[in-house]
């Protein structure tokens, strides 16, 4: 098994104030309307399959996206096909690697899919069919059709699949505005794509790191025609873009094998760059108001943690360390998959069940503690209120104290696979499954 292959499936993206928690309630997109992954507000701490499930809603076909809401809306994309009927495992994606390789891209076309349900009940209101066709590329069976998450601005709602190329534009009604065909290219050994949108106002951005031709590109929100688009020399990647709302200005930060980008969100010109980081991330960064922190693992080695300051210009290197370059550095501490999460002066790293714990403004680890069941991780950390959430692949969710000292508060399970990043609103929690989506919620 190749590098590249090995990587994802063990691990498996104006200036307005940012604090380390999201301004927002409403889930926009991937974590969280400002990407980072958390929210100010407390949702539930103990829960169970019998206890604060409010509902369950089958998703048919199956997928990796997490959903997004706008209002009282919650979407969540997936591809239906006799073909592939879901995703599969870890262990099971292990024990198919044989068969991968002799296999061939799907013969028959499926059916691309975004559904729209209800918040409060989860019933369904109405679902659209992006494109029924067949994709030009197989994935890993660990992986799916539908790992991009989708994105809202409370207007319209945006679907990304990477592969069949296609970016589509519903109204919250579910009336198409607009579709762009942006290419379908060959992943790293054919493991497939991941990288989810990102939006900032009249801006959505997409990253297609690939083995063909990789580029990043701004699309025009209300037309879908191109703002700017940067050719990229890097190939294959799976994490996915970060406008980041710093304390200086806004950028969008991009994750690839060259190196960890920044770009003008408005014109596409290059803001820094951090090169020396070879291999593909499957992490996305997170950040608060000062800094931006990413780091990148794979199977056999693992990189530097790394936090670069607001404001940062030019060519950095760990050796850049400055004001406006990089902030600090810690070697052997970056994550995996599971991208990290910042909570105050905290940031939190997870790696190969190992929970990190560093102090945000000069990397110094504060603690370093083995976390029960988390080696099978590959759902993104998130935060609400003073409390870290780990969901690991068969459904238990470790609710960690955001604090000096390790301290896992509870444990909650509800049986299942899930590799999907959840989503929160208000004080639900909304946890996908590889075929059902859960509204986790205390109405007490």
């Amino acid at each position: 098994m190749s590098k590249p292959a090995i990587t994802l499936l063990v691990v498996c993206c104006f200036v307005a104030p940012v604090t380390g928690q999201e301004t927002e309630t409403s889930w926009s997109q991937f974590r969280g309307p400002q990407g980072s992954g958390s929210v100010p507000q407390a949702v539930p701490t103990e829960w169970s399959a019998d206890d604060k499930v409010q509902w369950t809603s089958p998703i048919p076909g199956g997928g990796w996206s997490s959903p997004v809401v706008a209002s009282d809306r919650v979407f969540v994309t997936t591809a239906v096909s006799k073909e592939f009927p879901g995703p599969k495992g870890f262990g099971d994606g292990v024990a198919s690697m044989r068969s991968f390789f002799q296999s061939k891209p799907p013969q028959e076309p499926m059916s691309f899919e975004v559904h729209c349900l209800n918040l409060s009940d989860g019933k369904p209101l109405w679902k659209q069919v992006v494109a029924s066709q067949k994709p030009a590329h197989k994935i890993h069976p660990s992986n799916s059709y539908a790992t991009e998450s989708p994105a809202t601005d409370g207007k319209r709602v945006y679907t990304y699949f990477a592969a069949i190329g296609l970016v589509t534009c519903f109204d919250l009604e579910g009336t198409k505005l607009w579709s762009r065909e942006l290419g379908a290219y060959p992943t790293s050994s054919n493991f497939g794509t991941g990288s989810s949108l990102s939006l900032d106002g009249k801006h959505l951005f997409v990253q297609c790191d690939n083995e063909e031709k990789s580029f990043v590109v701004a699309l025009n929100t209300e037309t879908g025609e191109d703002q700017w688009r940067v050719e990229r020399a890097g190939r294959t990647s799976w994490s996915s873009p970060l406008v980041w709302h710093n304390r200086v200005r806004k950028e969008v930060v991009v994750c690839g094998s060259d190196g960890v980008t920044s770009y003008h969100p408005e014109t596409g010109a290059t803001l820094w760059q951090y090169r020396g980081r070879g291999g593909a991330f499957s992490a996305s960064p997170t950040a608060d108001s000062q800094r931006i922190y990413f780091g990148q693992s794979g199977r056999n080695s693992r990189g530097p943690l790394i936090a670069v300051n607001a404001g940062a210009e030019g060519e950095l290197t760990a050796e850049s360390l400055s004001p406006q370059g990089v902030a600090w550095t810690v070697s052997s501490a970056a994550p995996g998959m599971c991208s990290p999460v910042v909570v105050g002066e905290r940031l939190f790293v997870l790696s190969r069940g190992i929970i990190s714990c560093h102090n945000a403004t000069d990397g110094e680890r504060i603690y370093r503690s083995r976390l029960r069941g988390a080696s099978s991780v590959t759902a993104s950390l998130w935060a609400a209120g003073d409390k870290v959430y780990a969901l690991n692949e068969s459904g238990a969710t470790s609710v960690i104290a955001a604090r000096d000292t390790f301290d896992v508060l509870n444990s909650n399970a509800i049986p299942g696979l899930y590799w999907s990043t959840p989503a929160i609103s208000g004080n639900a929690i909304l946890m996908r499954e590889a075929g059902k989506l859960h509204c986790i919620r205390d109405d007490s």
